[in-house]
């Protein structure tokens, strides 16, 4: 290439470029510093195959046993077939005298349970809701008190009772309903539980303090404000509490008193067909107080759909 002349004009540069910043060869994303923090897992959570698996092996347990005296409730003999006729055979009036002690002590049970269940109401709810508004350094004692019951085997608990019993049927009697002092004892723990966690799930001084300071009584304190918001764990305590009172048979059978499962027992040497239709009956009816325990005193909070006429 020619090179240039010494007589051409030179032209003239340009203006230079501002130098830009230098990039990173890699970019970093700013650490996060809002939003709620992610709880640790432990572990591999279970695919959705294994969780199926686990449940359908547990449900199976449960469900077998029941299944079995389901069938064993229509069995004939031994040949295997089916009837209703051991159903049937419970109205029939020929045998109101070989199952009245079931009704008896049926009516019995449940007479026991009404005044555990006051018991729980009457003694149990107001120790606690008075201990976690002006004691709360007494709640460790109470807990232990009422949760020591279920670590003692019933049968040691019984051997306790007999001499207590025997002034018990001195002034009171030798009724089945006087059970329901030594039961009430046992539920303790069953009933202790749910009040207790009710009570620590709501903020129960301040509710009770803004209500005080708007000029509320205790009573209406405790008509509109506790036990509205107890309602689920008192109802907890209160089904529970009559599962025990259901279920019970060592204290009844060591004190000598007739109740359901005592009388089971004194129906199953003449017809088990009959023992094995009211236990069925037992255990679906604690299984519907379970679910219960889990659906009753739910809140259903609705949503209210904004109108177009309302002020944004």
């Amino acid at each position: 290439m020619a090179a240039v002349s010494a007589g051409a004009p030179a032209r003239p540069a340009g203006p230079a470029r501002p130098a830009g910043p230098a990039r990173s060869a890699r970019t970093s994303r700013p650490a996060r510093t809002g939003g709620p923090a992610r709880a640790p897992r432990f572990g591999t959570a279970p695919s959705l195959g294994t969780a199926a698996v686990v449940l359908i092996v547990v449900g199976l347990v449960f469900a077998v046993p029941l299944v079995a005296l389901l069938q064993f409730t229509f069995r004939q003999g031994t040949d295997g077939s089916l009837t209703t006729a051991h159903y049937t055979a419970l109205a029939d009036p020929a045998n109101a005298g070989t199952y009245q002690p079931v009704f008896d002590g049926l009516g019995a049970s449940l007479l026991i349970a009404v005044i555990a269940v006051a018991i729980v109401l009457l003694v149990l709810l107001p120790a606690q809701v008075i201990t976690a508004l002006h004691h709360p350094r007494l709640r460790r004692i109470l807990e232990f008190v009422c949760l020591v019951p279920i670590t003692v085997p019933v049968v040691v608990l019984v051997v306790g009772f007999v001499p207590v019993y025997q002034f018990v049927a001195q002034v009171f009697g030798s009724g089945a309903w006087t059970l329901s002092f030594a039961i009430g004892i046992i539920a303790l723990p069953f009933a202790f539980r749910p009040i207790s966690a009710a009570i620590t799930a709501m903020d129960l001084i301040t509710l009770t303090e803004a209500a005080r300071s708007l000029g509320a009584s205790w009573w209406t304190v405790t008509w509109r404000v506790l036990l509205p918001n107890l309602r689920r764990g008192i109802l907890a305590a209160c089904f529970l509490t009559i599962t025990v009172v259901l279920g019970e048979y060592t204290l009844a059978s060591f004190l000598s008193r007739t109740t359901f499962q005592t009388a089971l027992l004194l129906v199953q040497g003449t017809d088990p067909y009959v023992a094995a239709i009211f236990s069925l009956g037992a255990l679906v009816f604690g299984f519907l107080l379970l679910v219960a325990i889990g659906r009753i005193g739910q809140r259903r909070t609705r949503v209210r759909r904004p109108h177009p006429k309302d002020p944004a």
